[in-house]
């Protein structure tokens, strides 16, 4: 059909749909809800709670995080830093300027104690020299950004290549080495959560230092990530979210007339799982890109550009989960904040892929120890990738019954008691998610990531703007992370409020 709409055909101001309510969706909607020149905005929510991916819940006698844990780089370039501060959401100690200081690299802390999978403890020299070796490593793939071509395709072949120089100088015994390079095959575990993968061999090497590391010490909500959303939620007008409202197709390009505005025609009408159908000028769309990736065919009538379905066809997105466990008393030290497991006869040099049934629990990179609520400690493990996704078809007893197993076995301590109760996450099988993060995989670039953030239609002749995207996955530096989510809501704001401008002559509220 051809297109109708335009700017000037919006009586009373023109109608924004935002798809997702996770902090990019409310994000777009906080920032156009202060402008009059947009009266008419609903955010379509497919879940019952806003939030998305932030999703904290009351469990154990306190909060714990089911999704976003951190606020990585918490310094003045972090919007969502900046905007936690002005909510007074943070402590003294995250606001301090020292702690806004600290550069990090993006590398996880070292590990308070470490655990061998026969019940020995590993020596934390010896892991603090893996470590070394591993992050320095990990600095020099970041290095490939501007090359005229890279040795390998990948972040993992790249990694494997200097361990297998490296390991040809190793002069210690044979058991020494072996334990090395299962202290190693952990670090490969870790940024496989890091960067929300299946294995390292996946993520590209050339783009891989386009990701940018902002400074600050990692920091926590102490009363929760979604704290924040629900004051961004209080800041909407009443109704302005829609909840439970999944979206079917978005159907765009169009002429669409609806028997509520009778002569007026929309350029986009969004039609909801339930029949429901929402005119619009404008739809932000939000949705998590493991979403976008099962329901490419189905959700935009007419299809994606096919340049743009194939930026998102290509770009990662994989899960990393959380398993929480309950304790009575702690079996760990008072002061003991990350517990590492390291799975001795396992090695990043062999590609020995047993059956996820026998061994899923050895992506499991150990535990962080969170803060204690009142009598009540927990554990808070991580793991990723195809493993991760595993385990999410185990119920709760066996995934209880398994790690008791494991924490026996590497404490060397047959009758430690078993946790009180287990929570976790579980991103992949959420429909509405389908998996936790993006990353840049082999045959994708940084060039993906802003072809998704392309609006549509690609041309911009006639009705302008009628779908535009944001998401983590569309943030070309800060992709995975909730400020760069964040900010792509913002981005497509400010492209609604340029288009408008003309209109509404209006400074812009701070937010």
């Amino acid at each position: 059909m051809e297109s109708t709409g335009s700017v000037g055909e919006a009586p009373g101001g023109p109608r924004v749909l935002v798809v997702g309510g996770g902090i990019a969706g409310l994000g777009a909607a906080q920032r156009l809800c202060g402008h009059s020149a947009f009266p008419h905005l609903r955010v379509l929510e497919a879940t019952a709670r806003a939030g998305g991916r932030i999703r904290s819940e009351r469990s154990f006698g306190g909060v714990v995080e089911v999704g976003a844990h951190w606020i990585h780089g918490p310094s003045r370039g972090n919007p969502i830093f900046q905007l936690a501060a002005e909510y007074g959401l943070l402590g003294e100690k995250e606001l301090s300027e020292e702690n806004q200081l600290v550069e990090t690299g993006g590398h996880v802390g070292l590990p308070s104690v470490s655990y061998a999978s026969s019940g020995a403890r590993v020596s934390l020299q010896l892991v603090a020299e893996m470590a070394t070796l591993f992050y320095g490593l990990i600095d020099q793939t970041r290095e490939f950004l501007h090359a005229a071509e890279t040795p390998v395709p990948s972040v993992g072949e790249y990694l494997k290549k200097e361990i297998g120089q490296h390991v040809a100088g190793w002069t210690e015994d044979e058991e020494t080495r072996k334990l090395k390079l299962a202290i190693l095959n952990s670090f490969f575990n870790l940024e496989c959560c890091v960067s929300g993968t299946h294995s390292m061999d996946l993520v590209a090497l050339a783009p891989f230092g386009e990701y940018t590391v902002l400074p600050g010490l990692d920091c926590t909500f102490s009363k929760g990530y979604q704290g924040l959303t629900n004051c961004m939620m209080a800041s909407l007008p009443e109704d302005t979210v829609v909840f439970e409202k999944p979206v079917k197709t978005i159907h765009w390009n169009g002429s669409f007339q609806e028997a509520a505005f009778p002569g007026e025609t929309f350029p986009v009408s969004v039609e909801c799982e339930d029949g429901d159908r929402f005119p619009a000028h404008h739809v932000i769309v939000t949705v998590p890109l493991g979403f976008l990736k099962e329901h490419l065919d189905t959700f935009f009538d007419p299809p994606l550009p096919a340049e743009k379905a194939e930026a998102i066809r290509k770009i990662g997105f994989g899960t990393n989960n959380k398993i929480f466990l309950e304790f009575e008393e702690p079996f760990w030290e008072p002061d003991c904040q990350l517990i590492q497991l390291v799975w001795e006869d396992t090695s990043p040099l062999e590609d020995a892929a047993p059956a996820l049934q026998d061994a899923w629990f050895q992506k499991l990179i150990g535990f962080v120890v969170l803060p204690a609520f009142a009598s009540v400690h927990v554990l808070c493990g991580f793991i990723a990738g195809l493993e991760s996704e595993f385990m999410e078809t185990l119920s709760d007893e066996e995934v209880l019954l398994c790690l008791t197993q494991v924490l026996r076995r590497v404490t060397g301590n047959p009758r430690l008691p078993a946790p009180k109760s287990v929570l976790r996450s579980r991103w992949h099988s959420a429909p509405y998610t389908r998996g936790s993060y993006s990353y840049v995989a082999v045959g994708s670039t940084g060039g993906d990531l802003d072809l998704m953030a392309q609006p549509l239609p690609a041309d911009g002749a006639g009705a302008q703007l009628q779908i535009l995207f944001a998401g983590e996955a569309t943030h070309r530096t800060f992709y995975s992370t909730t400020h760069g989510a964040l900010l792509s809501g913002w981005r497509e704001a400010d492209r609604l409020l340029s288009l408008w401008a003309a209109q509404v002559q209006q400074p812009r509220p701070r937010l």
